[in-house]
């Protein structure tokens, strides 16, 4: 039966090999017509250059040096910056940040440029909206409101660890698995209704942070076998067969993601059970429950059980709204991340941030208005997501790296981090451009239909956290450390030259007095 299995696999696999191969030779479309950069390699062509931890020259040269002058026609007088490129077997891709081009993928037609078959079994068109609307009150400003209590409380710990590890003097603290732990927790508690950790000194790290953490450097290691082998065996045989292939293949990587996601299914089914069980039982049983069940996944279950049939969402849907972990958790820690190394490497900007903290907090925590509505932390926030956000690709390559940083629209500084572009207005170009995302004419959460649900919990969770460490401590570069940072699908900091964590940010933290 293995053997038979096998020889199919290798028969299907090589004639799909022969024939796209052939097929670059035979088959001419129109993106033979567009330039792109030279192809690395005969078999992987781009696609080792695309995906490469270190690619920032490469997107940063495409985007320089590939126009596309012909379709200037279609997407107006600013649409040259587009390319081609060339993955494995030779397949061609198309790799835009025009704005006009964007606005008709990400807005015009976005239900007819679906997500490629690599991102399996995500939901696509009639399903994917009825998802939407489930989920859409749930991240309404109302309940925002309700968020920030819960988001004080979890960052109060992280700000009391601080102080016992800093109390004696100053000391370098790697700040990675601090503000991973402290993302967990606030989507755990705001979320789920679910604590994940203490957040104190020595507290080992919860499985399930562990597995999140390591999710999207296992899947990046994973890649080529992700776009080109995973989406074509990924319906093959019954659950039970798929996950014996898996277990008797000589793969760790393979083995490794296994086990990453066995944690993060184990632990939701956990989670969603317990919310069951206390819906079943009533308030009380609620009440009891971490955020007294004001989280979003028991909003969601609620809203779920009170649904007409027709938009009613299965238990297994519902069961896999906790990756919004994930989601929130990964970008949201690493984004903390850079903006304190980012306030270390700009002592001035770090003041200024903290005479606006002090001068707001005069009778105590910042309320939701006041956090949404102090102009430099607002600033601060937007410049590191316009400018160190990573590249989202796709068979249609949208490059949000670029679409953030084009000069064209951002002018020629749009490579420096200023905050101060965002206070004294936007130029006309920006405004002009109508770039699609959803948020201040970024592309960092996508638009349309597809737009990150949660970037405004995001944000709040940043805003909170970075209220309470800017106004307590001082943050500066740790001696001798130089930091670079790698583009592992979310990208993140390591250590030049380390042989410790792959993914590492220590900075000198000092308490104010």
């Amino acid at each position: 039966m293995l053997f038979l299995i096998l020889q199919a696999l290798v028969l299907y696999s090589c004639t799909r090999l022969s024939w796209r191969v052939l097929r670059r030779f035979v088959v001419k479309t129109d993106l033979n017509n567009i330039p792109g950069p030279p192809a690395a390699s005969f078999w992987k062509g781009n696609f080792r250059q695309l995906f490469n931890v270190d690619g920032w020259g490469f997107h940063k040269s495409v985007a320089e040096t590939c126009t596309l002058a012909h379709l200037r026609f279609l997407f107006g007088a600013n649409s040259k910056r587009k390319t081609v490129l060339i993955t494995p077997m030779q397949e061609k891709q198309l790799y835009i940040f025009d704005p006009k081009a964007l606005h008709h993928i990400i807005v015009k037609d976005q239900y007819v440029y679906e997500e490629s078959d690599q991102f399996i079994n995500q939901p696509i068109g009639e399903h994917h909206r009825k998802q939407r609307k489930m989920l859409n009150p749930v991240f309404s400003i109302a309940h925002m409101r309700n968020m920030v209590p819960i988001f004080y409380d979890v960052a109060y710990k992280l700000q009391s660890a601080f102080t016992r590890k800093v109390a004696q003097g100053s000391q370098e603290i790697d700040v990675v698995p601090w503000m991973a732990r402290t993302a967990l927790e606030l989507i755990g508690q705001s979320g789920l209704g679910w604590s994940f950790d203490t957040l104190e000194e020595g507290a080992p790290m919860h499985p399930f942070c562990y597995a999140v953490k390591h999710l999207i450097p296992t899947n990046m290691r994973l890649m080529l076998a992700r776009t080109y082998i995973f989406p074509y065996v990924a319906h093959i045989g019954p659950a039970w067969l798929q996950r014996w292939v898996v277990d008797i293949l000589p793969w760790k990587n393979l083995h490794r993601l296994r086990d990453i996601v066995d944690t993060m299914h184990n632990t939701s089914t956990q989670i969603f059970e317990e919310k069951k069980r206390a819906l079943r039982e009533g308030d009380e049983a609620i009440a009891k429950q971490v955020g007294q069940g004001k989280d979003i996944m028991s909003i969601l279950m609620r809203a779920n059980m009170q649904a007409a049939d027709e938009d009613r969402l299965p238990d297994s849907e519902v069961l896999a709204q906790v990756t919004l972990t994930f989601a929130a958790m990964d970008t949201t820690s690493n984004a903390l991340s850079r903006i304190l190394y980012i306030l270390a490497t700009h002592t001035d900007a770090q003041n200024k941030l903290r005479a606006e903290l002090h001068a707001a907090c005069n009778a105590g925590d910042l309320s939701y208005d006041d956090l949404v509505s102090l102009p430099y932390l607002d600033a601060v926030c937007r410049e590191t997501l316009r400018l160190n956000s990573g590249p989202n690709n796709t068979t249609v390559n949208i490059s949000i790296l670029n679409s953030n940083r084009n000069p064209a629209v951002w002018g020629p500084d749009a490579g420096e981090w200023k905050p101060e572009r965002w206070l004294g207005g936007l130029p006309d170009t920006v405004i002009d451009a109508h770039v699609p995302g959803i948020y201040s004419h970024l592309m960092t959460f996508l638009g349309g239909g597809r737009a990150c649900i949660g970037f405004k919990f995001s944000q709040l969770e940043m805003k909170v956290v970075l209220s309470l460490l800017v106004r307590r401590f001082t943050f500066a570069p740790a001696e001798g450390k130089d930091i670079v940072w790698e583009m592992n699908g979310i990208v993140s900091p390591s250590v030049k030259g380390s042989t410790g964590p792959p993914s590492q940010l220590p900075l000198k933290v000092t308490l104010l007095k």
